[in-house]
């Protein structure tokens, strides 16, 4: 007896487990935030990073930010459309770790600097097109970073990499924060576009990315 309660259970739950599986979603179904495509994002690394009018932080108004590092011990982007101008290379040696050059006539050409966020003000990191490395260079899905004197100067001289964009500070979060500040629609998220970084006009790259953002707010 004892045997064929046992075989009558389990075909009871095989039978309610292939009939669950062939329900479809109803039309009203709200698919969770980090769903694109038939995927969940575990990570933003190497996203856009989009401020939305729920953003309370007056610094990252209307901010697109290129997101580096994202996993459990937090996250790190750059700001990639709040310029503050031409700086002199000469004033930007004295932020790099290494401050000997022997060209001194450069000292007087000015790069375009822009700001990356509010973390490490003084740091210096250029992102820049995959056609230039060197020993600082660092590798992301479609550019590269570099954090050195070298390169500043390789720009200057018009011998770097053929695309760049100098930034002074970083965003950063820490653990579960940026999680916590998307599910408030602080934030939303596109897919990342060189074009957009390097090219396009900065008053524009905010309107840009977000009409490609993917979240549903």
């Amino acid at each position: 007896m004892k045997k064929l309660l046992v075989i009558f259970f389990v075909v009871v739950v095989t039978n309610i487990s292939f009939s669950a599986k062939s329900i479809d979603l109803p039309k009203h179904y709200k698919f969770p935030k980090n769903y694109f495509e038939g995927k969940h994002y575990d990570s933003v690394k190497d996203f856009f990073l989009i401020a939305t009018e729920k953003i309370r932080d007056s610094r990252f108004e209307k901010t697109v930010i290129l997101m580096l590092e994202h996993d459990d011990g937090g996250a790190l982007g750059i700001v990639v459309n709040k310029p503050l101008g031409k700086i002199k290379l000469g004033s930007l040696i004295s932020k790099v770790e290494d401050s000997s050059i022997n060209k001194k006539e450069l000292y007087d050409f000015q790069i375009p600097v822009y700001w990356g966020g509010p973390v490490d003000k003084n740091k210096i990191l250029i992102l820049h097109s995959k056609d230039y490395k060197n020993y600082s260079t660092k590798q992301y899905d479609k550019l590269s970073t570099s954090n050195d004197l070298e390169t500043l100067v390789k720009i200057a001289e018009k011998k770097g990499p053929r695309k760049s964009l100098v930034v002074l500070g970083l965003s950063a979060w820490n653990t579960g924060q940026l999680d916590g500040e998307i599910e408030m629609e602080r934030w939303t998220l596109s897919e990342s576009d060189i074009e957009l970084i390097f090219d396009a006009e900065d008053k524009k790259k905010w309107q840009k990315a977000i009409k490609s953002s993917f979240i549903r707010l």
